[in-house]
């Protein structure tokens, strides 16, 4: 079973979220709007396929990365949230909340065993990308 397929976003505290993007806009390019910035590539095996990953700074009060201490996380793509969870909790990975879905796709949360939260993401990449690309 196709487990991780890449890198869906690296999310992460910061003081000032706004003027950290603002830094970033400035001094690296990285435009970004509210959540933060998106990186389009194509998927290796269907070129014709436009996909993302999400970089996205959260203000250091957030509870979103609870319980895990960390002040980052990190979200995976992968390619079939339902049977991975399944194969995660028969494994006794520890599902954090219950597996939601947005029209960008579906998303779980787990622990590793460290304690560190990881988001999970099957992802819809088209109502995400630049239409213009």
């Amino acid at each position: 079973m196709k487990k991780v397929t890449g890198i869906g976003g690296i999310f992460y505290k910061v003081k000032d979220p706004e003027q950290h993007k603002k830094w970033y806009r400035e001094n690296l390019g990285i435009e970004s709007d509210q959540y933060g910035g998106k990186f389009e590539w194509r998927d290796l095996e269907n070129p014709n396929k436009k996909c993302l990953t999400a970089w996205s700074p959260f203000p250091d009060s957030t509870g979103y990365f609870d319980p895990s201490k960390q002040d980052y996380m990190i979200n995976y793509r992968v390619h079939d949230l339902v049977a991975l969870l399944a194969e995660l909790k028969k494994n006794g990975v520890q599902q954090v909340g219950e597996m939601q879905e947005f029209e960008y796709g579906k998303f779980a949360w787990i622990l590793d065993q460290d304690g560190n939260k990881i988001e999970l993401w099957e992802p819809v990449d088209e109502p995400l990308l630049d239409e213009n690309d």
